[in-house]
């Protein structure tokens, strides 16, 4: 079972503080593996088998378990006595109408260590906000970055790293795609199958959703403009020139309920002069390439919209907040901050030809501070450096 260090020392750090854990992200992308890998780290620190309380909701097994009292009852039954730590471990708890109830039961009275997962952002709605006010830690799982991708197909050494970066941009990041790359023709029934898992169970169902056929065509809209500034007008005047009615309102609400299953992120607008966020024309990006292509194909993909794509889930990864900066006329594809730290970065596939080359460092030297500024590139560059804006490539930055 290959490692996801990012996460698990998370975890680890997380570990026994009185918070409960909460792993969030879209199906598959491996939070059931990274719950089994923490499983494991705490049997060899020597923690009892029988002090971890393991339980998949999704599994058949627990298909007796259908309330959050009868939970309660599993778990407590479990509990050996007070003085020794238990660590329960719940997979999709959202499962449960409730769950929350029992969880915060425990969390009060029993000497617990609780780490949960779940496929939709509602599992830390308000309710449950409310009711834990405080006590939780989100730990926000994406699909592999590309070092892990890797990592984790390393049997493939003979290939060269710009042919496994194309594959990477081609099939995505979710861990059972690498299993399947020896038979590429079965990742994209696979991919086709967790898009449907996703928009059924944790969009169309959750949501009770009665045009369907309007969300996907809002998804596969925004999968096929990533990294465009769109806004709910944009996408309303689109559909209706396609024969579907439906208003703003209609597609900023079905937008909200995608970004709750993960499947896309919004970066909105941050006007550097002002010093505010904008209210409307922001970017959208996919969860995973992959996923974004089964539903697009590959014909008329914007070659530099999909590094960009790549770039935000990155530096999401690595923790920033990630806005697109506007400057007058000019913008910035991202501003990542966090804590003290800010960097402004470009994204564009190449800029040997000297018209692109000043497009892309225009608005960076229009910036007048002194944080870092990035252009990312697919070159390989010569000049790594151009009064001060740093030229990288790529594949070198996802690699750090």
């Amino acid at each position: 079972m290959k490692k996801r260090d990012l996460y698990l020392s998370q975890l680890i750090q997380y570990k026994d503080k009185p918070l409960i854990k909460v792993i969030t992200g879209i199906r598959r992308c491996g939070k059931s593996t990274l719950l089994t890998l923490f499983a494991n780290h705490l049997i060899d620190t020597g923690i009892a088998k029988e002090n971890i309380i393991r339980i998949n909701f999704e599994s058949f097994e627990f298909d007796h378990i259908s309330d959050y009292r009868q939970m309660h009852s599993y778990i407590k039954e479990r509990l050996l006595d007070d003085k020794q730590k238990h660590y329960l471990l719940l997979d999709e708890v959202q499962m449960i109408p409730s769950w929350e109830k029992t969880v915060n039961s425990f969390l009060v009275d029993a000497n617990v260590d609780i780490y949960i997962t779940g496929s939709n952002a509602y599992l830390l709605s308000s309710e449950l906000s409310t009711l834990l006010s405080g006590r939780y830690v989100e730990i926000k799982m994406l699909p592999l970055s590309f070092k892990e991708y890797l990592d984790f197909t390393e049997s493939n050494g003979q290939k060269n790293l710009h042919d496994q970066f194309n594959q990477y941009l081609k099939f995505g990041g979710l861990p059972t795609v690498v299993e399947l790359l020896d038979n590429t023709n079965t990742i994209g029934p696979f991919l086709e199958g967790i898009y449907n898992t996703v928009m059924m169970k944790d969009v169309i169902e959750r949501n009770n959703i009665r045009d369907s056929a309007l969300l996907e065509n809002i998804l596969k809209f925004i999968a096929a403009n990533v990294g465009s500034i769109v806004s709910t007008k944009k996408i309303s005047d689109y559909m209706t020139s396609s024969g579907r009615k439906t208003t703003s309102e209609t597609i900023d609400n079905y937008l909200k309920m995608l970004e709750n299953a993960f499947i896309v992120y919004k970066a909105n607008r941050y006007d550097l002069k002002g010093k505010m966020f904008l209210k409307t024309l922001e970017k959208y990006y996919v969860v995973d390439m992959g996923i974004r292509n089964q539903m697009t194909g590959l014909r008329n993909t914007d070659y530099g919209h999909m590094l960009e794509n790549i770039t935000y889930l990155e530096l999401i990864r690595r923790g920033y907040d990630v806005t697109i900066g506007k400057l007058g006329s000019l913008e910035i594809d991202f501003v990542a901050t966090k804590s003290n730290e800010k960097i402004y970065f470009q994204v564009s596939a190449t800029i040997l030809d000297e018209r692109t080359r000043e497009r892309e460092l225009r608005p960076l030297q229009a910036i007048k501070d002194n944080y870092p500024k990035v252009i990312l590139t697919m070159d390989q560059p010569v000049f790594d450096d151009y009064s001060g804006i740093r030229v990288q490539n790529i594949i070198d930055f996802l690699l750090e």
